[in-house]
């Protein structure tokens, strides 16, 4: 009963359930974005390159996929480029924040009080205060 009651606490922790929805979450965004690469971006590639068995193509008797090899860093290059454009650039365009107000109060550096920004003497200690 006891190992019961800690996994059930391991589980219900919060990091366990970020790192469960974040997995679920990344696989599902996987599949959508491999469908862009494949279903839009690869389509015009083929379509500008000639030959349209470019990631069959080998050399020598050992038969080297070199093809298969372009085709693959041509879809990691195109699936990053696809992450960048969605996940970097129109997350931080929604997540921007607005600039901090300017400070309007500052402390004392004798008795370390509060005191507004245009204020030439300590309202505390009376010590006077450098300008601003």
């Amino acid at each position: 009963m006891l190992m019961l009651k800690e996994f059930r606490d391991f589980a219900i922790k919060g990091n366990a359930l970020q790192l469960a929805v974040a997995v679920v979450i990344g696989t599902a965004f996987t599949k959508i974005v491999s469908a862009v690469v494949d279903d839009l971006l690869m389509p015009l590639l083929n379509a500008l390159l000639p030959g349209g068995a470019w990631r069959e193509f080998t050399v020598s008797p050992l038969q080297f996929r070199v093809g298969h090899l372009i085709g693959a860093v041509v879809d990691f290059l195109l699936i990053a480029l696809v992450l960048f454009l969605v996940v970097v650039k129109l997350l931080e365009r929604f997540s921007r924040k607005e600039p901090a107000a300017a400070a309007t109060t500052r402390a004392c550096p004798e008795c370390l009080e509060v005191v507004p920004l245009a204020a030439r003497r300590c309202r505390a200690c009376t010590a006077p205060l450098p300008t601003v």
